[in-house]
């Protein structure tokens, strides 16, 4: 039986293992630090569509087929496909997986995206429900910039607190069949709301909420933090960062030589003038399928808490002056 721990988390008796991931990125991804890591890369970030959010879509269908044939699964085979994106009705997630023909889950968390399909995905294949499980997120600079801010010919100027929308999708086939990595447990987060309405400011409104869920996951597993290798949040950048582990802190906590941050590792803040850092829900996802998963294979780093972070906004609610909660949702990913 599955442990329920604490008030929010559950440790897998049958650890479903991520059987495979594939990483698919834009122009500016292509020339950070993580360049040689992604599985393609397009120079065109329209992806030969006419529109950002076609060319979003087939970054998608794009990442699930890597990730399939890597692990050589057919579509057929999976049983579920849990996926989503930042834009209105979840149009690039659907429009990009309808081909495969897998029962589908649309899911927004905005920028936690990642988090909450990999949840779903690890829960269900725990559950006997099926042998196979996708998981897969996306992001685009220029659909997203229409999307919550200003369509690209606007050209606006954007404040230095400001993260710039990681182009890129990432894909994960979640599974019983073994590999090196296993999802070994989760921390569903909830809704914080420390009442910030600068939506230009999205590491500050997302901490809290990255806070919240890193420590409940170290009560719910009765851990210490040096019980992980690394606990990696998706998109705080430069400004979210510092205040991440400030209210950590408060809590009792120094995670400050354990954190690192995928918005702040995916672009060099020096050359690319990405002011903040990444965000979008391809930034957490194409940097856990390039960067983190190589490295709990190989066994550098033998436990992680993955907590990707979402701003819940819209255009909407900003335009009638509500406040920015934030969520966050944790995994617990194991070298086996």
């Amino acid at each position: 039986m599955d442990q329920v721990r604490g008030s929010q988390s559950l440790i897998f008796s049958q650890a479903p293992y991520i059987i495979s991931a594939a990483s698919v990125a834009g122009s500016k991804e292509g020339e950070g630090p993580l360049a040689k890591l992604f599985d393609l890369v397009n120079d065109d970030d329209l992806f030969g569509a006419q529109t950002w959010e076609e060319a979003e879509s087939n970054m998608q269908k794009e990442a699930c087929t890597l990730a399939l044939g890597k692990a050589h699964v057919t579509a057929e085979k999976v049983r579920y496909l849990f996926g989503g994106d930042l834009l209105r009705q979840g149009i690039a997630t659907s429009m990009g997986v309808e081909a495969l023909q897998i029962p589908m889950f649309g899911l927004y968390g905005a920028c936690s995206t990642s988090g909450e399909a990999l949840a779903l995905a690890a829960m269900s294949t725990a559950a006997g429900y099926g042998e196979y499980m996708l998981a897969v997120t996306s992001s685009h600079f220029g659909s997203a910039e229409k999307e919550f801010r200003f369509p690209l010919g606007y050209a606006s100027q954007r404040p230095l607190s400001a993260h710039w929308t990681v182009t890129g999708s990432g894909a994960f086939l979640v599974g019983t069949r073994k590999s090196h990595v296993r999802i070994a447990g989760v921390t569903v987060g909830k809704i914080v709301d420390y009442g910030l309405k600068d939506s230009q400011n999205m590491g500050a409104c997302m901490a809290p909420a990255a806070m919240d869920t890193i420590v409940q996951n170290l009560h719910d597993m009765e851990r210490e933090p040096d019980e992980y290798d690394r606990i990696v949040t998706g998109d705080l950048g430069y400004v979210g960062q510092s205040i991440l582990l400030d209210l950590v802190r408060g809590k009792g906590y120094d995670i400050r030589k354990l954190h690192l941050d995928c918005g702040m590792t995916i672009f060099d803040q020096e050359t690319q003038d990405t002011h903040a850092g990444g965000s979008g829900c391809g930034c957490a996802a194409v940097t856990l399928a390039s960067f983190i998963l190589p490295k709990i294979e190989k066994g550098e780093w033998k436990r992680v808490l993955f907590v990707p972070t979402g701003a819940l906004m819209s255009t909407v609610s900003y335009n009638e002056g509500a406040s920015v909660p934030g969520i966050a949702h944790g995994i617990v990913l194991e070298h086996c």
